[in-house]
C-alpha cells in the first residue's frame, strides 16, 4: 500500500471520505468528500468546494445544469442538455468529468 492509499483509508476511517461507487471504465472506487472533511483538512475541503462551484458554474453558463440562487441553499438540476451526446462531445474533458460527475450523484434519469 502507497502513502496515497494509506491517507485514504485514514479519511475513510475519520469519515472525511465516503466511497459512493465505482468507476465504470476504470473500476475504481470513487469517494465523495464528506463535511466532516471540513475539520480534518479545512485546505482541501475548501480547494475542493471552490472546484465544485466553478464546475457547476461553467456548466450553468453553457447550459447543462440550472442553479436555484434565490434560496440559501442552492439547488441543482440537470438540463436536457446534459444528456444531448453531441452537445456534451463540445465540453473539456474535466467538464465532461463533472458533468457525468453530477449527474451520477442525482441518480439515474428519470
Amino acid at each position: 500500500m502507497n502513502e496515497e492509499d494509506n491517507l485514504i483509508d485514514d479519511l475513510i476511517l475519520a469519515g472525511g471520505l465516503e466511497i459512493s461507487g465505482i468507476d465504470e471504465k476504470s473500476g475504481e472506487f470513487l469517494y465523495t468528500i464528506t463535511n466532516k472533511m471540513k475539520d480534518l483538512m479545512p485546505e482541501l475541503y475548501e480547494e475542493h468546494m471552490a472546484q465544485v462551484n466553478e464546475d457547476i458554474m461553467r456548466l450553468w453558463e453553457k447550459g447543462f445544469v440550472n442553479v436555484d440562487m434565490m434560496i440559501d441553499d442552492p439547488v441543482v438540476t440537470i438540463t436536457q442538455k446534459a444528456y444531448d451526446i453531441i452537445e456534451i462531445s463540445k465540453l473539456s474533458k474535466e467538464e465532461i468529468w463533472a458533468l457525468e460527475e453530477i449527474k451520477r450523484m442525482m441518480g439515474p434519469k428519470v
